[in-house]
């Protein structure tokens, strides 16, 4: 069975700023046009973007949210839970993994509007997980979450708030 380190080495990741390793696999060649956008996109995009993601127990990605729904696939290693905290106050947690018997999920969605963050399930020595995003992922249209408006409109997700976030921003 590969290591983390293997794979972060075979596949050529780089640490990603929410926390974990990554590389982008796709980013289309098509173009839309600003104009053809919804305004809250300021400048062309991509089709569409892929990347790889590999979550190991010392890291985990920030709670954030961006522009455009994100499709999460799992590919391989031990289960993630993902928190997906809703614009209407409520929350819920998935648990990508390849046991569907046990009700994990190999593909998953976070909607545009949802503040989400994941770590590996207790116990666990890595995953590697895939994100398509279309119109095509950018940088700039990241939002990561600051602890103390998080909590303060999720109070039952105190305690994966304060796990996945870093500090007060």
């Amino acid at each position: 069975m590969l290591t983390a380190e293997q794979l972060i080495t075979l596949l050529g990741l780089e640490p990603h700023p929410e926390g974990g390793y990554y590389r982008e696999t796709y980013r289309s060649d098509e173009i839309i046009g600003k104009g053809a956008l919804p305004e809250r996109y300021t400048r062309n995009r991509s089709c569409g973007t892929a990347i790889y993601y590999l979550l190991a127990p010392e890291t985990f990605s920030a709670i954030h949210r961006i522009k455009t729904d994100e499709i999460y696939h799992f590919y391989l290693g031990d289960p993630v839970e993902l928190v997906q905290l809703l614009p209407d106050g409520s929350g819920c947690n998935v648990m990508l993994g390849n046991d569907i018997a046990a009700g994990a999920q190999v593909q998953t969605v976070v909607s545009r509007e949802a503040w989400h963050g994941s770590r590996l399930a207790e116990g666990g020595n890595y995953a590697l997980l895939g994100t398509t995003v279309a119109p095509g992922f950018e940088f700039a249209d990241v939002e990561i979450g600051r602890r103390s408006d998080l909590i303060r409109r999720y109070p039952s997700f105190r305690d994966t708030i304060v796990a996945l976030t870093r500090h007060e921003c």
